[in-house]
């Protein structure tokens, strides 16, 4: 959940929308400790919502927007649907605040639309999990090896075309409006080995998801950007939450800004470079019609719907929120992807999971963000940021803010189920 500069090396940071893949530390309180002693807190006395945990966790963001160098903040922040803060600090441009009605790119958040669409068309008995690729898309290489599940829980051994792949690097930072067809992204990937049998190990590849895209299609016979609209968005009311094909934001737009391309250019360490990444096309990120920009409402209303799984049976939302491959996976040498899973970060369909905490939390392109849900304790967290230029690394690299936000305010609001950190190596 977690991106390291040291994770991100060639990559720097545009790969990071994986970060809890990494298996990295930077930006997380040492081991063992619930909040970072430089932002005390008074502790919550009740479960009831108070202008005292308000100001509290504005603390904690203005503490840690200072330490972490971010330019802006959007957040919302709910117990049992009552909210605690919904606020917005710093600035989107220079001269303009940033506000709680601009919009970002949502990145893995729609992953978790993805999942749920997929376990709907199973609740409907329209597919099923167990369903070989091939069945659906016979041409694909390795089709007949994976099923639809392995696909949705990063399981296929599948390699993906962003992480640990020169190629696509080079292309995406040589021009980052590049409009990508998914027939460029699969290219990249799917003609390589599998890394493991199907099954047998983890590791995050897009490229399941992108391949996942085209298997739903294939079920309901539509694109799949009016699939998860009449299914997925318009049942939760994310009227906010939109397809986003080209670098096109609506208005009010949060605007980003990066440092990631230093290590591309080769620049000195001591040679500024800073520059606007509002508008670079997100078109390489995840299956077509899956790519979408949202609101902070939005985000913070599908943490709630999809960790309390409101559009699936039963079944479904415990397969989504399995914990099964904790203690069950391995690194692998060669793939930047594999790793154990833990009670620090393991993957359901479609969902991370970090202690108890449901969670997507997508890094690119200068926009980082979490939507977080608490079942035990009905929290929901939801936060978006941008960083100004002394966040970056020389090489680029910066790490997730809204990760570490995240767990800072759930460790502050629900010290007894916080979010867990990587014990220290």
């Amino acid at each position: 959940m977690i991106t390291s500069r040291r994770a991100l090396l060639s990559l720097a940071a545009l790969a990071a929308i994986v970060s809890i893949a990494t298996g990295c530390t930077v930006g997380v309180p040492s081991a063992g400790s619930a909040t970072p002693s430089m932002t005390p807190t008074p502790t919550p006395t009740s479960s009831a919502p108070s202008s005292v945990e308000a100001d509290a966790i504005m603390q904690i963001v203005e503490d840690y927007m200072d330490e972490a160098h971010l330019r802006a903040v959007i957040l919302r922040v709910s117990v049992d649907g009552e909210d605690v803060v919904r606020d917005a600090v710093g600035e989107s441009i220079t001269g303009v605040p940033a506000t709680v009605d601009m919009h970002f790119r949502n990145g893995a958040v729609a992953i978790s639309y993805m999942s749920t669409l997929m376990l709907q068309l199973v609740d409907e008995g329209r597919m099923g999990l167990d369903d070989r690729v091939s069945e659906y898309l016979p041409d694909l290489p390795h089709a007949d090896e994976v099923t639809v599940q392995q696909l949705a829980q990063m399981t296929s051994g599948y390699h993906d075309y962003v992480l640990g792949n020169d190629e696509f690097v080079q292309i995406a930072y040589a021009d980052p409006y590049k409009m990508w067809t998914t027939e460029e992204q699969l290219a990249l990937a799917v003609d390589d080995p599998l890394w493991f049998e199907p099954g047998t190990n983890w590791a995050y590849a897009h490229t399941n998801y992108v391949i996942l895209g085209l298997v739903l299609e294939e079920v309901t016979g539509m694109p799949l950007q009016d699939a998860l609209q009449e299914k997925v968005l318009d049942p939760l009311g994310l009227d906010e939450t939109t397809p986003s094909l080209t670098g096109a934001i609506p208005e009010p737009a949060l605007h980003a800004f990066t440092s990631e391309r230093r290590g591309y250019f080769a620049l000195p360490a001591d040679a500024r470079f800073y520059e606007e990444s509002t508008y670079w096309n997100p078109s390489w990120t995840i299956a077509q019609g899956a790519i979408q920009t949202s609101t902070i409402d939005d985000v913070h209303d599908s943490a709630i719907a999809i960790g309390t799984g409101a559009l699936l049976s039963d079944e479904s939302y415990e397969r989504m929120t399995s914990t099964d491959l904790r203690g069950r996976t391995t690194a692998i040498e060669g793939c930047v992807n594999c790793r154990p899973l833990d009670e620090f970060a393991t993957y359901g369909l479609g969902l991370w999971i970090t202690g108890d905490w449901y969670l997507q939390n997508p890094l690119f392109s200068g926009y980082a963000a979490v939507n977080a849900y608490l079942p035990t304790e009905k929290v929901a967290i939801a936060v978006a940021v941008t960083y100004e230029e002394d966040a970056f690394e020389a090489d680029g690299g910066y790490p997730n803010g809204g990760d570490e936000l995240f767990r800072r305010i759930g460790a502050y609001l629900a010290p007894d189920d916080a979010p867990p950190v990587r014990p220290a190596p």
